[in-house]
């Protein structure tokens, strides 16, 4: 398919570092962008404590509209969490406390000032909560004021609803309200705040186009929607997931040497992409950097691990991370800057079977998994290979330093302290 010619450079620039999935409009939005100040927005809900690399395309998008001129609204879903957003979903979400999604919220906060200008400039982002109108709503207003506009046909017909119910998995009542909620918030927006661009994956594709509708129904006015590709690495994993879970973007949940690991590892085929994606680099260094032969790529990673470290938690904290790895790794000696987990010292006195202390280290996600890595050669203790995964860890294994050096693979270390 032919990729279309964009004027203005926001677009230009999505479409050079491969972001764009869908648009609505495609010629009015480059316009719209070619000639004023955009203002759009993407939404989060606040189902966790921290955002994850699952997240981090999305605002990493918001990004590059504010670099280029335009205004980003950061959405966050006061309102919606109380509902649940059903997209991709075969279980309905366990519905949280009031305080617990205020608190989820306070916590989220921290990472979008890292990629975001926040200020009252025009071009400055602003954060916004849904709650702020969500929870004025009067049931029987809102069903008469928006409700008329959509239609159970096609609502049914929508991939956050079809494939719940292909999979006869239970749809609740308040889930299938999400989509309307989520189109009233851009109709919000746009009064408030003059939004005429909704952002998100290609999963809220349908949840966005009501959004549009909506407005040009209601209010006759014209906006739009664009969706980024959901990205998934070369083997098929689900990006920002591991072994270990979710790949979180809040120092206190993952640390920064843990985030430059998880950047480091990826394949060598998602390097370029990932460059692309999740950096600044000029694209002609990362061509060159894409193309490098054979182990060069290696350095292409190292590259990718610095830039991406560098964004979300300063450039000091991606040369530490660097440098413990590098001495870990590559020169076999420790660093104070590896990522420790403590042990209580009774347990290591009573022993711990290996298999589950690797994974009490989040180096394996089951004592299954963990066994399988010692039989396949994968597991080390203090640099000495164990393949049994019953074998006993106690205090007669600690180091000269009182510690106990863990290691998964080639790439993952554990320090393990008992207190």
């Amino acid at each position: 398919m032919t990729q279309p010619t964009f004027k203005s450079s926001f677009l230009q620039t999505l479409q050079a570092r491969d972001y764009i999935h869908q648009i609505t409009h495609p010629s009015e939005l480059d316009e719209a962008a070619n000639t004023g100040v955009v203002t759009a927005y993407v939404g989060y809900d606040a189902t966790a404590p921290s955002l994850h690399v699952g997240n981090l395309i999305s605002i990493m998008m918001l990004r590059r509209l504010q670099q280029a001129g335009h205004k980003p609204i950061v959405l966050v879903g006061g309102g919606t969490t109380k509902v649940g957003d059903p997209s991709g979903k075969d279980e309905t979400r366990k519905l949280l406390a009031q305080h617990d999604i205020q608190a989820n919220i306070a916590s989220q906060k921290q990472a979008f000032g890292k990629f975001l200008k926040f200020g009252d400039g025009p071009t400055d982002a602003i954060l916004v909560d849904n709650d702020e109108w969500l929870s004025k709503l009067g049931y029987i207003d809102f069903l008469r004021d928006y409700g008329v506009h959509f239609t159970i046909n096609r609502m049914l017909a929508f991939d956050s609803v079809k494939l719940r119910l292909d999979r006869e998995q239970p749809l609740t009542f308040i889930e299938f309200n999400y989509m309307l909620m989520q189109a009233t918030d851009f109709l919000e927006l746009n009064r408030r705040y003059g939004c005429t661009l909704q952002m998100g994956g290609s999963d809220q594709w349908g949840n966005i186009l009501n959004g549009v509708e909506l407005i040009r129904r209601v209010d006759q006015k014209p906006t739009f929607g664009l969706t980024t590709p959901l990205l998934a690495t070369a083997s098929g994993a689900k990006m920002g997931k591991t072994a270990a879970g979710a790949v979180w973007l809040n120092a206190d949940l993952r640390s920064p040497y843990d985030y430059w690991q998880f950047w480091r590892n990826t394949e060598d085929t998602d390097v370029g992409r990932f460059l692309k994606l999740y950096t600044d680099l000029p694209l002609e260094e990362i061509a060159r950097l894409e193309a490098l032969p054979g182990s060069q790529i290696n350095d292409a990673k190292k590259v990718l691990a610095d830039e991406a470290t560098g964004l979300l938690h300063g450039t000091e904290a991606a040369r530490i991370a660097r440098a413990a790895a590098e001495k870990a790794f590559e020169q076999g000696s420790l660093s104070a800057d590896l990522p420790s987990v403590e042990i209580p010292r009774p347990d290591l006195e009573a022993g711990i079977p290996i298999a589950n202390l690797t994974t009490r280290a989040g180096l394996a996600s089951s004592n299954g998994e963990a066994r399988r890595l010692a039989q396949g050669g994968g597991l080390r203790l203090n640099d000495l290979a164990i393949s049994d995964g019953g074998y006993l860890v106690t205090v007669a294994d600690l180091n000269a330093d009182g510690l106990l050096k863990l290691a998964a693979g080639k790439k993952k270390i554990v320090l393990i302290k008992p207190v």
